[in-house]
């Protein structure tokens, strides 16, 4: 159940700092609960999104960018990504982005038991749900 670039001691943390992995119906839970979605400021009908919330464990946000930065040099989808973003954003954005990504996967990966193909495979078609997601 392993991801290109996501070693033994990133996998162990992340299931430890999710725990029980059925609590998030969504992948953009996870993200939310780790602190890699962006802050929102918003008036008057006009949305602004800042920074990263930074809610959550540090740690584990620090270890999924690491990881996803070996990862963008594995996976050629996420490379591909990685790089449209860097084109009109600051690399910084888009390591965060790569790890958001990343923390998705890994939870589709515990929440579904399939590996790391099978999940890039089913997130790639956009016809096909993931299993329990609305």
């Amino acid at each position: 159940m392993t991801q290109p670039g996501v070693g033994p001691i990133t996998l162990l943390a992340f299931v430890l700092t999710l725990g029980d992995v059925r609590r998030f119906p969504r992948g953009k839970q996870v993200a939310s609960y780790l602190g890699l979605i962006p802050r929102e400021y918003s008036s008057g009908g006009k949305q602004r999104l800042g920074s990263i919330s930074k809610q959550g464990n540090r740690f584990m946000r620090m270890l999924l960018v690491e990881a996803a930065q070996i990862a963008v040099r594995s996976d050629p989808q996420m490379r591909s990504e990685y790089l449209h973003r860097c084109q009109r954003k600051a690399k910084a954005v888009a390591k965060v982005a790569a790890a958001r990504k990343l923390a998705v996967r890994l939870y589709w990966m515990l929440k579904t038991n399939t590996g790391y193909p099978e999940v890039v495979r089913v997130e790639s078609s956009s016809r096909v749900p993931l299993v329990g997601e609305s």
